[in-house]
């Protein structure tokens, strides 16, 4: 079967004392207990708030710096029937935020119109092609989503052109900032927001939050936005705590009960099934599905989606995503093969401490994916390069603990630009300066990353038996939900179980391990599990021998029924115990 080359690490239990007195107090397993006090939940009030979030509960946009200016602005840009651009990044947090920003402010003017940059033609960012087009259709006013911060010259040239700019944005700010008339970032060192990890949407929907509140609107005019918030909230990765965890526990409510037009057309052609969804599902369906708009074509088709105001054109523009999605799907496999290829054959112009691909007919849209995908087989911080309008452009991954945005920043004086956060980042050279790139990453790298960065990781929150996951136990677990960064799916040992006879492969391939599995100390009870890419361990698990695995527990929706399925996350021969 071959050992697992993960290093499995159980969580050290919490507070025995406070876990004890709140699993009394809530009348909940101990294991679930300390699953809660591990979240910092310590008490039956906080856990309260952490089972029943509140819209309530969210802060006040106007605690985030520059608020008062921007939602002012904003009025006296509609009050004046002054013309608004709406301007976001091409990616899903971009595009859902622009789509959220957008759809408010055209309830209140028709003179709104949003502008997404072309990925390969502009890049990343506030353009000076926008600008010259916003320049050219008579804006007063443009709004950026998810970029801007730091736009200095992009927002002087705005300026000279007597356009004003609102920068609304998530990324880290330089020590200097550009000259809009308000910059929302709740990263600014300056902003005293109780709450910094929103996404670019997020910044957004407090933008619109605050308008309301300032003109004593309607608050359930915030409502609709929320299934966008939920889209952007799981696929950028922030993490799901504080205002995140609230907004996203709304967010999937609308989702499942009353989504918009575009997004309801996205959950038809992805076969999911409606009141079922949940973050899982964006982030491996939804998501990738509306970025892949701005990967294979552009991104304005994804704003035009989610702000569909009919069937017939939500479902066909869906229709041209989703085929936009397949196509992406088939020149990832090729490209990541090919870069897997280069690594093994020596080709790579990296490979030590960091991994780095460069092949400069590669689609500039997916190297993120591939750096994705070979981070997950070599395990390095990567970089994976392609060419676009003579520059060489691309974009890096890292692993767990290891900050990359610092290696990249490292490398600045090499670079026309770059941005992103810690474990993602993209950036763009002169072919120039290539070579020495590449030194100089693997050089910050080398003396950096530590050997425990470089081994892959199971974190383990709790063993557990088998009899101990009763109904019960799965219906708490369940409103552990939304599960995101910060407060992720609980992942438990079990020992030493079998699988009772039925383990076959599936999927295409035969890629996948499908198992019913039982505990030696109770072999009575079968609990379906799920292994993916876990074929390899197939004959020795057919052959009875026992197993230790890690696993998460989901929820399976399948023809109307519900069943509970354990996802493996990894498998070791018995004899490996820890």
């Amino acid at each position: 079967m071959g050992i697992s080359e993960r290093q499995w690490t159980v969580k050290t239990v919490a507070d025995e004392e406070t876990a004890a007195q709140l699993a009394a107090e809530l009348g909940i397993d101990r294991v679930l207990a300390n699953l809660l006090v591990q979240r910092g939940v310590c008490t039956f009030e906080d856990a309260r708030s952490f089972f029943r979030p509140r819209l309530e509960d969210l802060h006040d946009p106007f605690l985030m710096a520059d608020m008062d200016k921007a939602v002012e602005r904003v009025h006296e840009a509609i009050a004046g029937g002054e013309k608004i651009l709406v301007y976001g990044d091409y990616d899903v947090d971009g595009t859902t935020a622009v789509a959220l920003v957008y759809s408010f402010i055209r309830r209140f003017t028709q003179k709104v119109d949003f502008y997404i940059p072309d990925r390969y033609d502009e890049g990343y960012g506030l353009s000076y092609k926008g600008l010259d087009w916003a320049g050219d259709n008579g804006v007063n006013l443009v709004i950026t989503l998810d970029c801007g911060i730091k736009a200095i010259d992009k927002v002087e040239y705005a300026r000279a052109k007597g356009i004003e700019v609102i920068i609304c944005d998530h990324h880290l700010p330089e020590d200097e900032l550009p000259g809009a008339v308000a910059v929302l970032d709740p990263k600014r060192e300056d902003c005293h927001y109780p709450f910094d990890d929103l996404c670019g949407c997020g910044v957004g929907f407090k933008l619109v939050q605050g308008y309301v509140k300032k003109y004593d609107l309607d608050p359930e005019l915030l409502d609709p936005l929320l299934d966008l918030q939920v889209v952007s909230i799981a696929s950028d990765l922030v993490s799901m705590t504080g205002e995140n965890r609230i907004l996203a526990h709304y967010g999937l409510k609308r989702l499942n009960e009353n989504p918009r037009k575009g997004l309801l057309a996205m959950i038809n052609l992805a076969k999911l099934e409606p009141g079922h969804i949940n973050i899982d599902d964006i982030v491996f369906k939804i998501g990738p599905r509306i970025n892949a708009a701005g990967r294979m074509e552009s991104g304005r088709l994804a704003v035009e989606l989610l702000t569909a105001t009919d069937d017939q054109t939500a479902f066909r523009i869906g229709e041209q995503i989703n085929d936009s999605n397949n196509e992406r799907k088939s020149i990832d496999r090729e490209i990541t093969q090919e870069a897997l290829e280069m690594v093994r054959n020596g080709e790579a112009l990296e490979t030590e401490n960091v991994t780095i691909v460069y092949n400069p007919t590669w689609n500039k849209g997916v190297v993120g994916i591939v750096a994705s995908r070979l981070v997950e087989a070599y395990y390095k911080p990567t970089v994976v390069l392609t060419k676009s309008n003579g520059f060489v452009t691309g974009s890096a991954r890292s692993v767990s603990g290891f900050d990359l945005y610092a290696s990249i920043e490292s490398c600045a004086d090499l670079l026309e630009n770059f941005g992103g956060h810690v474990y993602a980042a993209g950036l763009t050279m002169k072919e120039d300066n290539l070579e020495e790139f590449c030194k100089r990453m693997n050089k910050f790298v080398s003396g950096n990353i530590t050997r425990e960065e470089l081994t892959p990781v199971v974190e383990i929150d709790a063993r557990l038996d088998f009899s101990q996951i009763t109904p019960k136990f799965t219906r708490i677990l369940k409103q552990f939900q939304p599960f995101g960064p910060g407060n992720s799916n609980p992942v438990f040992l079990t020992e030493d179980v079998y699988d009772a006879g039925n383990g076959r492969k599936v999927g295409a391939g035969g890629v996948h391990l499908k198992l019913d599995l039982m505990q030696e100390s109770q072999p009575y009870r079968q609990i379906a599990a799920i292994g993916f890419n876990m074929s390899d361990y197939y004959e020795y698990i057919k052959a009875g021998n026992p197993i230790d695995i890690c696993y998460s527990i989901v929820e399976n929706f399948y023809r109307g029924s519900s069943t509970i399925q354990l996802r493996l996350k990894d498998v070791r021969e018995r004899e490996d115990v820890i």
